[in-house]
């Protein structure tokens, strides 16, 4: 029997992840179910003043964004820590750390793609100017993956725990922040007029630093959690 390569398992496991995401549609819905009611919440409460809501609309759109993939984080291994297949993937012999990098990759591309995509219909429901509408995009583009990386971090740490929700937001969300404040400051400067390169430049950097590092320390933390 010819063995698997190390990119087939990478690619078997992301297939596999997305079959099983395809099947739980409404568990796939519930994080874009949230930011579509929590962003239509805020014209009700604050009025229906377009300067208003274009001035709120950055840090809306992202808040919304961060608390939704957020809510999505604890199904990354959690299934899998419960049947054992999460120790069958560590003891793999291909690299664990890959194989987490699989993972976090479907998560991403059935939480924070989606949410891209339905993110500028909430723009302009927002009335967010049609000149920052492109930056929005990319600094979800960059952030978003960011997000999925370091919440893969927390998520890691607590599978083992039976109420870690809690401890999981303690962790995860002051690492959030940095990402938070450079989104949201790039869609507001150019819904204004003002230079956003270098806070997409930050988020790119932010984006890099997590692929390097975020792989390996979510592999060795299920380790730990596994223990």
């Amino acid at each position: 029997m010819k063995a698997v390569t190390t990119g087939q398992a990478f690619r078997l496991l992301l297939m596999r992840d997305l079959r099983i995401a395809y099947r739980h549609r409404a568990e796939l819905a519930n994080p874009l179910i949230f930011f579509l009611i929590l962003v239509s919440l805020f014209p009700l409460a604050i009025g229906p003043d377009p300067a208003t809501l274009g001035r709120l609309a950055p840090a809306v759109l992202w808040v919304g964004a961060l608390l939704a993939t957020l809510l999505s984080l604890d199904g990354l291994f959690r299934s899998d820590f419960d049947d054992g297949a999460l120790e069958q993937l560590l003891l793999s012999p291909h690299p664990a750390a890959l194989l987490t990098a699989a993972r976090i990759l479907a998560h991403w591309l059935t939480t924070g793609l989606p949410l891209l995509l339905l993110a500028p219909l909430l723009a302009l429901m927002l009335h967010l100017p049609q000149a920052a509408l492109p930056v929005l995009l990319y600094s979800l583009l960059l952030g978003t993956p960011t997000l999925s990386l370091v919440g893969a971090i927390g998520i890691a740490l607590t599978v083992g725990l039976r109420r870690g929700g809690m401890l999981l937001s303690l962790l995860v969300l002051p690492l959030y922040i940095p990402v938070l404040i450079a989104a949201t400051s790039a869609v507001t400067a150019a819904a204004s007029g003002l230079p956003y390169a270098g806070q997409l430049y930050f988020l790119a950097a932010l984006l890099v630093l997590s692929l390097t590092l975020s792989p390996l320390a979510t592999s060795a933390a299920l380790r730990i959690s596994l223990r």
